[in-house]
């Protein structure tokens, strides 16, 4: 007998996998709120960290230029000037013309390299086109202006430390009073940070930001008493100095060095606190508008 088999029945479609069985991806908070990070209520650390290191690295490979090049100028300074001044003896305030030259072209070494480490780095990213490789990552205008100054302050104090080992193996000192030279070297890195910050925002061309280099960093270091105490000006001429910022950063310094000073200690640190907060809190207004970072 003949017997006929049964196709076995066609199995039911599956069904469509469910969404809600797919794999929860969980998202880092920083980026799933951008615009938390952007309104100061967070913080990219790892990002900031990143750009620190990046500005100070900068410097650090090219020492013989940011470095070692200021420490030589200095030590030419000091031989120049001591062979033309410091042979009679007691100089100003009672120290040899040496002694006292050393904490101003220290200082004078650190306001110049601040700033010119902030505006280079911004100008050479403007004229490069790689600006956006500072403006795509997720860091807010606050964050890359602390990155910015940071490099500026770092090379600030590198070339602090180095000029002030070298210029004193020619004439020995200590450090008087060593937490207030420290910390006004680190205002002064600071505010020259900033205002580098400034320069290369502003700037449009090599020239201009040669500009302000020439006539407005440079005469304002070398009128500050680096080269002479401002004791000893005419009177009608005095008044010059004590409106000058950078000469409170020189006095400062040397009253941490010498331990003694010019002017109120007071006056030049309440004036670079509030220089610094003031220029800092202009600075983050103009980066959130990206002014002239486009040009």
């Amino acid at each position: 007998m003949k017997t006929t088999s049964i196709p076995p029945s066609p199995s039911p479609p599956l069904p469509p996998p469910s969404l809600s069985a797919a794999p929860e991806v969980t998202l880092p908070a920083v980026l799933t709120t951008p615009a938390a990070r952007y309104n100061g209520t967070r913080v990219n650390w790892r990002g900031l960290a990143t750009l620190c290191s990046r500005e100070s690295r900068r410097f650090l490979s090219i020492a013989g230029q940011t470095v070692i090049g200021p420490v030589v100028s200095a030590l030419l300074f000091l031989a120049i000037f001591t062979f033309a001044l410091g042979r009679s003896g007691i100089g100003p305030l009672g120290f040899s013309y040496t002694a006292f030259l050393i904490p101003g072209l220290v200082m004078m070494s650190v306001m110049q390299n601040a700033f010119a480490n902030t505006s280079s780095s911004l100008m050479t990213a403007k004229f490069q086109g790689n600006i956006v490789d500072l403006l795509m990552p997720p860091l807010g205008p606050a964050e890359i202006l602390v990155g910015l100054v940071t490099g500026g302050v770092v090379r600030g104090l590198v070339v602090a430390a180095v000029a002030f080992l070298a210029l004193s193996a020619f004439q020995p000192l200590g450090l008087a009073h060593p937490l207030v030279a420290f910390w006004f070297a680190l205002m002064a890195s600071v505010l020259l940070g900033l205002l580098g910050v400034l320069s290369g925002l502003w700037a449009e061309r090599w020239e201009q930001a040669a500009v302000i280099t020439n006539f407005v960093i440079v005469p304002l270091s070398f009128l500050s008493g680096t080269f002479y105490s401002v004791s000893s000006l005419p009177d009608n001429w005095r008044w010059l100095a004590f409106w000058n910022p950078f000469f409170y950063m020189v006095d400062g310094f040397r009253y941490g060095v010498l331990g003694v000073h010019e002017s109120s200690l007071r006056t030049g640190v309440v004036l670079l606190l509030a220089a610094n907060f003031a220029l800092f809190f202009a600075l983050w207004l103009l980066m959130r508008r990206h002014w002239r970072l486009w040009d």
